[in-house]
């Protein structure tokens, strides 16, 4: 004889819980969804956290009373890379370095130079785009160690060439930098943006689609 088939884990999980007292029932719903998005260390999918739930539930209810319960947390709910994610509040991010030298997992966005800021932008704003195209956007020399340290980061990848004399590399965004510049905000953002909108007027090199790129 065979061994008896164990049910798959799945099997028991009710979404709906119906026997539950309506109150009772939101509450562990939100708890539900907190829980899988704290365990994930990528951003939870709208339509991962829907099976979590009744067909009933309005998730946007769900999640925003979520969100109203962590107002006074050091973390909070975000919608970022498709996804959403718990992520400490700005303000502690240099706690959390001090505490961890940089290693723990949500300790917030990367320390970047005004240069680094003002490329990483420029690459999101133009991708796939060179250094010299960065350059020429900036104003500046946008220098290889530049670039390197944004890789460094994780923050943008250089796979393709671009169709161009010498077959430079072609820089683009992550799915880490749409997590990390979800919550990128301030004034020097808005200064970078506001130099490459100046910058483009000057970028006499146009770049192709990004799928000529990959031919």
């Amino acid at each position: 004889m065979g061994r008896p088939k164990k049910s798959e884990p799945l099997d028991s999980f009710d979404p709906v819980l119906m026997e539950l007292p309506e109150a009772v029932r939101w509450r562990e719903w939100m708890w539900r969804v907190e829980a899988v998005i704290f365990a994930a260390r990528t951003p939870v999918s709208r339509e991962a956290l829907a099976r979590l739930v009744g067909s009933t539930c309005n998730l946007d209810d769900l999640i925003a009373d979520i969100r109203d319960e962590l107002r006074a947390r050091p973390y909070e709910l975000v919608f970022v890379a498709g996804g959403y994610q718990l992520r400490t509040k700005p303000r502690f991010a240099p706690a959390i370095r001090a505490a961890s030298g940089g290693d723990l997992r949500d300790a917030g966005a990367p320390e970047l130079t005004p240069t680094e800021i003002l490329a990483v932008t420029a690459i999101a704003y133009l991708q796939p785009a060179t250094r010299a195209e960065l350059s020429s956007v900036a104003g500046k020399e946008i220098s290889r160690d530049v670039i390197a340290a944004l890789k460094r980061h994780g923050l943008i990848d250089g796979a393709l060439r671009a169709p161009q004399p010498g077959a430079p590399f072609a820089y683009v965004t992550t799915k880490k930098f749409l997590e990390v510049f979800g919550r990128f905000r301030g004034e020097r953002r808005r200064g970078a943006l506001g130099m490459i909108g100046e910058g483009v007027s000057r970028l006499t090199v146009c770049s192709p689609p990004l799928q000529h790129y990959r031919d």
